[in-house]
């Protein structure tokens, strides 16, 4: 994984917005609040898949995330990535309240529209997860009873080609997921460097073509910029050729989409910033869908799951000050044989759950 984000610094930009963010966000759209919070002190990338245009997915291992999630009635959980509401309308029939959250302001007028009949016991927020502690804290919430993250891209996001995700519908090549944002997929594709590329393909994406594939970016933007989806795909195609069922700009479909929207560093600032407001006993859900997502959950839940860390040049062990959680699956759950067949999104879908430690 990258040390920094290739390209130019985009730290001004982000700390502008941050702080913006954080001023603005009760002006985001939301339903009414339900009546304890005025007593409280305190998540598929390949489209392929996808057989409708433009709806949402189904949820993924719904049953394992209400099972293992264990919400609480009149509890509120935290749906970090509400996307088409499945989940959170899971959540809300389970008897828990939902603090519902997405940075796409098209999921979050669909969410608002689809579960009004909810009333006050579900609110909806526009913001990125690893924003979730400047909208607790213009909610006056300290601590949670229960957080879901589902890191799919929703199947309406991937087949509206004026988002810029298709790469078999013409579109700007944008890949947004929140549009206020600066960075697009054309400036990464315009403006990196061929090594900077490479490097964006090889390892967001995970392309073994990837410096070929910046060799020949570089090349054709000289006379003729990117500004469009399909006339990326079909250079990448023309260049990869065709095996196998997946398209061949897949992969760098992808790490373009991660690199826009700063996925994994999202992923590690979120994690950070939702379990420090977990209550005693409460439980983070992760849903996954990419090795490398998967991985950096998996190190956070270690690496917070251990309450003595030894070194051989220390005299003593000595204890964790991050240590807050206990691991409730050792190992990440998948989805069964019958989910798979029915949702072929399912297949590379991993979950993993931890419960705050008192």
């Amino acid at each position: 994984m990258r040390s920094k984000r290739p390209l130019i610094s985009m730290s001004q930009v982000q700390l502008v917005y941050k702080s913006m963010f954080c001023q603005n966000v009760i002006s985001a759209v939301w339903c009414e609040p339900p009546a304890w919070l005025a007593l409280n002190a305190r998540a598929a990338d390949d489209e392929a898949d996808s057989t409708e245009d433009q709806v949402y997915h189904r949820p993924v291992l719904q049953p394992e995330v209400l099972r293992l999630l264990k919400p609480k009635s009149g509890s509120l959980v935290v749906d970090a990535t509400c996307g088409g509401g499945g989940h959170t309308e899971a959540l809300l029939e389970s008897g828990a309240d939902v603090l519902a959250l997405d940075q796409d302001p098209d999921a979050v007028q669909h969410v608002t529209e689809r579960l009004a009949h909810f009333g006050r016991r579900v609110i909806v927020r526009q913001a990125n997860f690893r924003h979730a502690g400047c909208v607790l804290d213009e909610l006056g919430i300290r601590t949670v009873g229960g957080i879901l993250l589902d890191l799919g891209v929703s199947s309406r996001q991937l087949e509206n080609a004026a988002r810029g995700f298709s790469f078999v519908r013409n579109g700007p090549l944008d890949m947004r997921m929140d549009p206020t944002t600066s960075l697009t997929a054309a400036a990464i594709v315009n403006q990196y460097s061929e090594e900077q590329l490479t490097q964006l393909f090889r390892e967001l994406g995970e392309e073994p073509a990837a410096r070929r594939i910046a060799s020949l970016i570089v090349k054709m933007r000289k006379t003729s910029p990117f500004r469009e989806t399909l006339p990326l795909a079909r250079a990448i195609e023309k260049l990869i050729g065709r095996h196998g069922r997946q398209h061949p700009a897949t992969q760098v479909f992808q790490a373009l989409r991660m690199e826009v929207n700063d996925e994994l560093g999202a992923l590690e600032q979120g994690l950070r910033v939702l379990v420090a407001r977990l209550g005693p006993d409460a439980r983070i859900a992760v849903i996954s869908f990419h090795s490398l997502e998967d991985r950096i959950v998996k190190n956070f839940f270690r690496d917070h799951g251990r309450e003595w860390l030894d070194k051989p040049e220390w005299p003593a062990p000595q204890r964790n000050p991050d240590y807050d959680l206990k691991l409730v699956t050792p190992k990440p759950m998948e989805a069964s044989d019958d989910e798979q067949r029915a949702n072929p999104r399912s297949r590379s879908a991993k979950l993993r759950v931890a419960e705050k430690i008192k």
